[in-house]
């Protein structure tokens, strides 16, 4: 954990390597993921680059491999994993293909991907000639496909439908006008050819069921109705050659007569994609009856052919679904390596520099692989690896992280990075986030779900890390031990509030009874041991008497609104803490004496006192203060009990007849702070508990006045208190800017005005910033401790939630009948799963994250570091496989 406090200690190195050992270095170094290069051509466009033609060439490689990855994708073939990124990163071998007798290190670099490059391009160049044919073939089988329908559709309209129009719009003619003539003359039997002297041209094709309508207007737009439109619906879709998708599609005959509107009619088919088919004469019953065999026989050898063709596809994509992701991966490994060598410079010929960050215990690493590379060539060739002296640009942040921590350092640096070297907040955050998470949403049942799902992906754990998820299931896998401790801290919480399912459980014996076995509303319980007595105390959490009280409400409340409090304030201070830790640790000296110093002294003087405060009211026996105020008769029952601390005096006599139990004779008119033998001050005398709010107010409205006081001098200490949270602010504010001014005064400047105005104009700029910073801290105290009442917010919504929930959904059916229960328990699980399971989960969990981001991290967290971007293979596979 020390480990993970501060991030690694980083050095900035200068690595002198061999051009032509360069590859073979850089390959070694990638295993490591130890080290960010600088780029030291900056001015260089990447066109520019020494090795750019290296890397277009891998562009080239990785588009032919999307290429056969889409490929496969149509056939529903899923590519076969390459295996462990582990296990490929160091295996020694990296066998290019099926055919392919080129290792890694046994092949340079560039012969690497010569060898790439000549079996993607015979894959490529065979897959794309598969392709062409296919598309080919599959236009022929539809034009046979739709020719086939034609014929069909046509010959069977010809045989019924004709007649029968044309016999009726003869009869019609006859008896209208004489002389007016049918549409489909010439297409029916020789008695009604003889009433007419001419016949209808027509064209036949098949049109796009989608575009049928449209097709339709604006024929008839565009021949004015002088035409007549038949459609037939093709039963069985046809395949798109170019998309490969099914489209619907329908025969249509059009029957006209005129030559310009057959000009007409066929421009509308081409602009509407329509395939136009000649037929022979319909009256020659054997010309289309052997036109249709010939044809059904060509569409037999057409998808015979099809089929061949497809099946070869078929059978090569198979193939290259079992290499293509290795072959990712090697071409991804070499871009990287040709994309990294773009950043060296090249200052003598033959060598190439390169700079950047190494984790420092790496170094030896990084020097050992460098120098192995250059050993493993022929000859004797000079390698430099070492440090490079300050002063340094800004070191990058690396944290070394586990299954467990991972997820919190993502969680952090959600936020912001931290900046080198200073105080990690995902350290605390493992721990405070799940505990406070378990704060808002604590209840035994719920809490128990959510910790068997945790529990459940951590059971899977290794079957995720190697299956690709989907980016919710990833997030969820990430997040798997926080989901776990979320639950368990649930439970925890629902334990201490004794809550499960809005239900109380008598777990260890309540410690209160009722005077009888069947307690009405209204009975009054009593302690079945002493007060304060340890048999009278619930052994762990809340005594489940409370989930049945009058005042079960208000004492929740109560209870969670000031263990919202302190879990805020201690929380807030831990990280003002952290800041004077990080001042310490850099050195600097006025953060932590005018800084860090003034705002222990506010936080404590105000809100950790408050703390004080609540624990002092929760630990005093107000059972005896209250009273040894009391004014008691010395005959009744009262006198003498137990319940006050100290010995009971003698009664004087005297007054009304009654005495407190300190002896003090009672008159009938006599006041608290007159009966209280505290003489604290105030109305109270100390004899009467305060409310807190209203006495934590007063310290700043009200100074030196305490009307209910705690304990003795307490007006003198608050007083004080106040004083230092006073004198803290402007010293907070000014003492900082003042010394710094002192400082900045005491270097030597020269005469010039701009000097000057530089110098000016940058001590404007500190007393701007401190006093932001003095107004963010002070008012920030105020308001984020008013924002940690969310803790108490949330536990008090989600506890009412689920006592709705229990008694509309569950007790309002219990005692109806079997199926109104079954009907109520639906509702109830439904509602609870939905609500509380889900929502309720995220709500909490987003209030947790706000009270780390705002309220804790800011109090000492930057967020303006630079994270480490090393130069690994394994997060470059890892990213490309997600």
């Amino acid at each position: 954990m020390a480990r993970w406090f501060r991030s690694e200690h980083m050095e900035y190195i200068s690595l002198i390597v061999n051009e032509d050992a360069a590859h073979d270095c850089l390959a070694d170094l990638g295993k490591l993921s130890a080290i960010q290069f600088t780029d030291l051509n900056p001015d260089l466009t990447p066109f520019q680059r020494r090795y750019v033609s290296y890397v277009r060439r891998c562009d080239e490689l990785e588009r032919k491999l999307r290429f056969f990855g889409s490929e496969c994708d149509n056939f529903g073939l899923n590519l076969e994993t390459a295996g462990d990124i582990d296990s490929f990163i160091e295996s020694n071998s990296s066998i290019v293909g099926a055919r392919s007798g080129v290792a890694g290190k046994a092949a340079s670099g560039t012969q690497l991907l010569e060898s790439l490059e000549v079996e993607l391009e015979g894959y490529e160049s065979q897959l794309k000639e598969l392709n062409a044919y296919s598309e080919k073939l599959t236009r022929e089988y539809n034009e046979k496909v739709e020719l086939q329908e034609v014929l069909e559709k046509a010959r069977r309209f010809f045989m019924t439908d004709a007649p029968r129009l044309a016999v009726s719009e003869l009869s019609s003619g006859r008896t209208k006008t004489g002389s007016h003539q049918g549409l489909l003359a010439g297409a029916h039997d020789d008695e009604a050819r003889a009433d007419l002297d001419m016949r209808f041209s027509s064209i036949t094709g098949v049109v796009s069921t989608e575009e049928k309508v449209r097709f339709e207007r604006m024929i008839f737009r565009a021949t004015r109705g002088n035409c007549y439109v038949r459609f037939a619906p093709i039963k069985q879709p046809i395949t798109d050659p170019e998309s490969g998708a099914l489209v619907e599609k329908c025969v249509f005959i059009i029957f006209f007569k005129s030559l310009s509107i057959e000009t007409k009619l066929k421009k509308i088919c081409d602009a509407f994609f329509a395939h136009r088919y000649s037929l022979p004469d319909m009256d020659d019953a054997p010309a289309v009856d052997r036109m249709l065999t010939e044809n059904a026989q060509e569409l037999v050898d057409s998808r015979t052919v099809l089929l061949k063709n497809q099946d070869t596809r078929f059978r090569l994509c198979q193939m290259l679904a079992q290499h293509t992701e290795r072959w990712t991966w090697i071409v991804l490994r070499e871009k990287a390596v040709y994309h990294t060598l773009n950043m060296f410079k090249a200052d003598v010929s033959g060598m190439l520099r390169g700079e950047g960050w190494v984790i420092s215990e790496k170094f030896d690493d990084v020097r050992m692989s460098v120098n192995r590379a250059h050993s493993e060539m022929d000859s004797n060739m000079p390698s430099h690896v070492d440090q490079v002296a300050k002063p340094w640009p800004t070191p990058p942040t690396h944290f070394t992280t586990n299954k467990f921590t991972y997820g919190y350092q993502e969680f952090v640096n959600t936020y912001g990075i931290p900046r080198y070297r200073e105080a990690n907040p995902a350290l605390f955050t493992a721990a405070t986030f799940p505990f406070l998470f378990g704060v808002m949403y604590g209840d035994i049942g719920h809490g128990l779900f959510l910790f068997c799902a945790g529990l459940y992906l951590l059971w899977n754990e290794e079957k995720n890390d190697k299956a690709k998820l989907d980016e919710l299931t990833a997030g969820l896998h990430t997040g798997r031990y926080m989901m776990a401790m979320m639950g368990f801290f649930a439970v925890y919480a629902g334990l201490v509030y004794n809550d499960c399912f809005s239900l109380g459980l008598n777990l260890f014996g309540t410690r209160w009874s009722f005077g009888s076995d069947q307690p009405e509303e209204g009975d009054v319980a009593e302690m079945t041991g002493q007060y304060g007595d340890g048999d009278s105390v619930y052994p762990f959490g809340l005594d489940p008497m409370w989930h049945v009280a009058s005042n079960e409400l208000l004492f929740f409340n109560s209870f969670k609104m000031k263990l919202s409090v302190i879990f805020g304030i201690v929380q807030m201070f831990s990280g003002t803490c952290l800041k004077g830790i990080n001042a310490l640790y850099f050195g600097k000296r006025l953060d932590f004496l005018f800084e860090f110093l003034p705002m222990v002294a506010f936080a404590s003087s105000l809100f950790v006192y408050m703390v004080v405060l609540i624990f002092m009211k929760w630990s005093i026996n107000w059972n005896s203060r209250m009273l040894s105020a009391t004014c008691l008769d010395p005959n009744d029952a009262g006198w003498g009990s137990p319940d006050y601390v100290g010995e009971w005096a003698e009664c004087a006599g005297g007054g009304d007849g009654t005495c407190t139990p300190w002896g003090y004779v009672c008159q009938g008119n006599d006041s608290t702070a007159d009966k209280c033998p505290l003489d604290y001050g105030g109305s109270g005398d100390g004899c009467q508990p305060p409310n807190l709010i209203t006495l934590l107010i007063n310290i700043a409205l009200a100074p030196g006045v305490v009307d209910e006081p705690l304990y003795s001098g307490q007006a003198s200490i608050q007083n004080f208190l106040l004083l230092v949270a006073g004198l803290s602010v402007p010293t907070l504010l000014c003492a900082k800017p003042y010394f710094l001014s002192k400082e900045m005064a005491s270097h030597t400047h020269s005469a010039h005005d701009d000097d000057d105005d530089d110098e000016e104009h940058n001590f404007g700029e500190i007393i701007i910033h401190q006093a932001i910073e003095t107004i963010e801290f002070v008012l920030g105290m105020v308001s984020n401790t008013a924002s940690y009442l969310r803790l108490w917010a949330l536990s008090l919504a989600h506890s009412e939630l689920a006592t709705v929930f229990w008694e509309k959904a569950m007790l309002s059916t219990l005692n109806m009948n079997w199926f109104a229960t079954f009907i109520g328990y639906g509702v109830f699980a439904g509602t609870t799963f939905g609500v509380l399971l889900m929502m309720d989960v995220l709500e909490c969990f987003l209030h947790a994250l706000r009270l780390h981001w705002v309220e804790f991290q800011n109090k000492f967290f930057h967020a303006d570091g630079i994270r480490f971007a090393p130069y690994s293979f394994k997060q470059l596979l890892t990213d490309a496989s997600a």
